[in-house]
């Protein structure tokens, strides 16, 4: 990885420094090891720990979040429960999709750093549906045996949960954790004007609206600070 991070690298536009980490996934190569490592740890004390989702190009963050904006995919409150879209104004529409998906290129996702991760064999036996949602990850969820294991281990492996609270920006994704010492590097190479340029040549949908009110949505949703 080279010592200063380019545009199109923390945009998701630039992906070849990035290593197989099997089943389709990719990581930084630091992360991929650590990420070995905390499974190895997690199989020795019981735990199926699996990669979801791992790095997702400009391109596909695109794809789901137009998907979305044509009411073809389900949107959420913060708490999880489903909205009915022909309800929501275009504003509230981009709020309830960036609460739980990231405009394309500000997702950590494109970075290689940070990934979803699930119990496979306690998903494979549960009788529901699994959706990623919080509840799968509490109490009565079948990756909640994961969420505790996290929480006790993950810090040794070098990784955190940058959205272990809903601080009213994202919502909160226990399943979400991130290598602390490689993406605190992305998040410095981070740019609202190079956002809003590669917004500006995009496809998205709903691209008046977002410029329109980019400054304050990249505070509270890019930045997660939370509405101000």
């Amino acid at each position: 990885m080279p010592s200063s991070i380019l545009k199109q690298q923390w945009l998701g536009q630039q992906n070849d420094y990035l290593v197989d980490a099997g089943h389709g996934h990719f990581l930084h190569p630091d992360v991929n090891d650590a990420v070995k490592a905390m499974q190895q740890k997690a199989h020795c004390d019981g735990i199926d720990l699996q990669i979801v989702s791992s790095y997702r190009s400009f391109d596909r963050q695109l794809a789901i979040f137009n998907r979305k904006w044509r009411g073809e995919a389900v949107l959420r409150d913060a708490q999880g429960n489903e909205l009915i879209i022909s309800e929501l104004s275009d504003t509230q529409k981009l709020q309830a999709i960036l609460t739980w998906s990231a405009l394309p290129g500000a997702s950590r996702h494109h970075w290689g750093t940070d990934l979803d991760v699930y119990d496979r064999t306690s998903v494979y036996q549960w009788s529901g549906s699994f959706e990623l949602v919080e509840q799968e990850y509490l109490s009565e969820g079948p990756c909640y045996a994961l969420a505790c294991w996290l929480e006790d281990n993950m810090n040794e492996f070098g990784f955190y949960r940058p959205f272990e609270k809903n601080v009213g920006g994202v919502a909160r994704e226990p399943w979400h954790i991130s290598y602390k010492s490689v993406a605190s590097n992305f998040e410095l190479a981070r740019s609202e004007n190079a956002l809003a340029d590669a917004l500006t040549q995009s496809e998205i949908l709903g691209k008046d609206i977002i410029l329109g009110q980019l400054p304050s949505l990249y505070e509270q949703y890019v930045l997660n600070k939370g509405e101000s």
